[in-house]
């Protein structure tokens, strides 16, 4: 995987097409996890940490491939946002309980550093539409992620 990730960079004009699906959809969350850690203009260490746990578990990764697929995603991603070229591959590819997981899985990034800026929560509004998400299961998701990191949720923390 890695070798085939390298060669993304060497030939960005076939960008993720260029990899084989496995890696290709890995790369597209990883993408999507990255753009929810810099939304709010930095990603932090809680961010960065928070998003190789989680492409590990997911991806059944070594430590060594989940940081060479984050450093991937977060060159991927320089520039203007691609929500859309990420989204729709994982779209067709993730059945729908899969989409909720990446949901979950990018709640978890946003709420890293314990708080929610309001962009983050526009951007997870805006990938769960493009995932198919519905905003029930995105709420829900939301609800089991502050739960799980012991976070209140109320009017301190908006959705």
């Amino acid at each position: 995987m890695l070798n085939r990730i390298r060669r993304l960079f060497e030939q960005p004009d076939r960008a993720l097409a260029s990899l084989p699906k496995p890696d290709r959809l890995h790369l597209a969350a990883a993408c999507l996890l990255v753009e929810a850690a810099r939304t709010d203009d930095a990603i932090t260490t809680e961010e960065r940490g928070r998003i190789r746990a989680l492409v590990r578990g997911k991806f059944d990764l070594s430590p060594d491939e989940a940081e060479e697929l984050v450093r991937s995603a977060e060159q991927v991603t320089e520039g203007p946002a691609q929500w859309y070229a990420f989204t729709s591959k994982l779209k067709d590819a993730f059945d729908a309980d899969e989409r909720i997981e990446l949901i979950e899985m990018l709640w978890e990034v946003v709420y890293a550093d314990g708080e929610l800026h309001h962009l983050e929560s526009s951007l997870l509004r805006r990938v769960g539409g493009l995932l198919y998400v519905s905003d029930r299961d995105r709420g829900e998701a939301r609800r089991r992620v502050l739960a799980r990191l012991g976070l209140p949720h109320g009017p301190g923390i908006p959705d």
